[in-house]
């Protein structure tokens, strides 16, 4: 069968035939260093999300010192209830604000990891697939414009134009 196909086929077209490669491309031979888009992306995130962690501790602190120190002067001065309720409504707004920037501070750092993660495997392989794309359009390109320019040739000599270099004489003896 395949014997079959070969012989039915023009020996004049070309065949582009691509490696396609799985979900991560070929394996390497081991893993390599990382590159420079990696290590920005490590050495800017780091400290954003080391000084939102910091933050959240320090908010998270500030808010339970506030509340020991505030608790016992508006238990002495009950009678006054929109005191206890601004203290009551900086309470929650302190602990929401360390919770907020603790979540985005782990999610900072899980992000990081990720990126890491996921360049590392991926970058190398979309390029070298990238360039053989590249290649293998080229070739292709190349053996079309020569098939163009061969099958011109042969329909000028079918209708008695000879061509000699780039002049074209008609019907001269």
């Amino acid at each position: 069968m395949a014997d079959r196909d070969r012989d039915t086929r023009d020996p004049r077209q070309i065949h582009v035939h691509t490696q396609h490669t799985g979900l991560h491309g070929p394996k390497s031979g081991g893993p390599s260093g990382p590159s420079a888009s990696q290590v920005v992306a490590l050495v800017t995130l780091l400290p954003v999300s080391g000084t939102l962690l910091f933050l959240a501790g320090l908010t998270l602190v500030g808010s339970a010192i506030g509340l020991a120190v505030a608790a016992p002067l508006f238990l002495l001065f009950s009678p006054v209830l929109i005191p206890a309720a601004l203290l009551l409504a900086l309470a929650v707004t302190g602990f929401l604000s360390s919770g907020a920037f603790g979540l985005t501070g782990l999610s900072s750092l899980s992000r990081v990891v990720g990126y890491l993660r996921q360049a590392g495997r991926r970058m190398p392989d979309d390029l070298d697939y990238a360039k053989r794309r590249v290649a293998d359009m080229a070739a292709f390109a190349g053996q079309k414009t020569k098939d163009v320019g061969q099958t011109i040739e042969s329909k000028a000599r079918e209708s008695g134009t000879h061509t000699t270099g780039h002049t074209a004489t008609a019907g001269r003896t």
